[in-house]
């Protein structure tokens, strides 16, 4: 189940799947998420496909809570089809058919809708804009008062900087979390250090240390390697493909050998998984796999 803001709710959702509720079925949910965030990087459908089995079906009310544009479900119809599962929609115009069906007609069909929804979706938000244009054109203020002011922003980046953490801030500013978040963003404050975008201005191995074409293990946590085995480049993928999973409890990490410019890239390529919408599962993912890849550029080398 997913709803769009924290204003709205999955009422008309659960109604639709109330049979499948009352038999016990695991239910998965993204509330307040945008339904721009493809759904192979919204936090509950990732863990979803973790825990699904090869055969499991899942279920939605209607196909928009799950997909809204056409390259979303170009996305998350073969990983679904490559896993073994199955996917039907409650209600709507798609009801009682398997979305993974490879044959020409199922894949019409899907391609029709997405589109639909995809131009819906975007009506939707030019009405919000000229609403908004139109509020602003006659006086209106818009938005809510600042939870923070300039001051307390300072002091929050300062003691987030010291090692205060973010629920802690919240605590001490009687804030949510991702106003917190928000503010840390608008600093910069939880960038990636320089050191992961690019290589070391003196060569490494002067000092003990890897050099950036040096293999180096590391596990990828595995929101990140599902992720990057759709939205990751070639020289990736092939590093996924020769990695060994290894499970860990429902989740599991991709144990990958590869030179440190690789683990980089394939950190940059997973920037989507840092961001606010990402969850904050696939968020500590990020921060994980960045730490390990400062760890590794720091540590030395054995001599030959």
């Amino acid at each position: 189940m997913r709803h769009s803001t924290d204003k709205q709710t999955d009422a008309r959702q659960r109604h639709a799947l109330a049979a499948l509720l009352a038999a016990g079925a695991p239910v998965y949910e993204d509330p307040a998420t945008s339904s721009r965030q493809l759904s192979l990087d919204r936090a509950g459908f990732t863990e979803l496909l973790h825990e699904a089995a090869v055969g499991d079906t899942i279920r939605i009310a209607d196909a928009a809570r799950l997909f809204r544009s056409v390259a979303d479900i170009l996305a998350l119809r073969p990983v679904l089809i490559r896993r073994g599962l199955h996917l039907r929609v409650e209600s709507g115009l798609l009801s009682g058919i398997d979305l993974t069906s490879d044959d020409p007609g199922t894949k019409m069909m899907v391609s029709i809708l997405a589109s639909v929804l995809e131009f819906q979706r975007d009506m939707i938000s030019e009405n919000t804009r000229e609403g908004v244009a139109a509020a602003q054109a006659s006086g209106k203020t818009l938005g809510r008062p600042a939870a923070i002011d300039p001051g307390q922003a300072a002091a929050i980046v300062t003691a987030y900087r010291d090692g205060t953490a973010v629920k802690a801030l919240a605590r001490r500013h009687q804030v949510a979390p991702k106003t917190i978040r928000r503010v840390l963003d608008a600093a910069r404050a939880r960038e990636l250090p320089d050191q992961l975008d690019a290589p070391p201005a003196t060569p490494s191995s002067q000092h003990g240390l890897p050099t950036a074409d040096q293999d180096v293990v590391l596990d990828l946590p595995g929101l990140l390697a599902e992720h990057l085995r759709t939205a990751g480049d070639d020289a990736v993928r092939q590093a996924l493909a020769a990695g060994r999973t290894i499970r860990r409890g429902q989740g599991h990490t991709v144990r990958v050998t590869a030179p440190l410019a690789l683990h980089r890239a394939a950190l940059q390529q997973s920037a989507a998984l840092a961001a606010e919408a990402a969850g904050p599962v696939a968020r500590k993912a990020h921060r994980a796999y960045a730490a390990r890849i400062t760890a590794a550029d720091q540590q030395p080398q054995p001599d030959n």
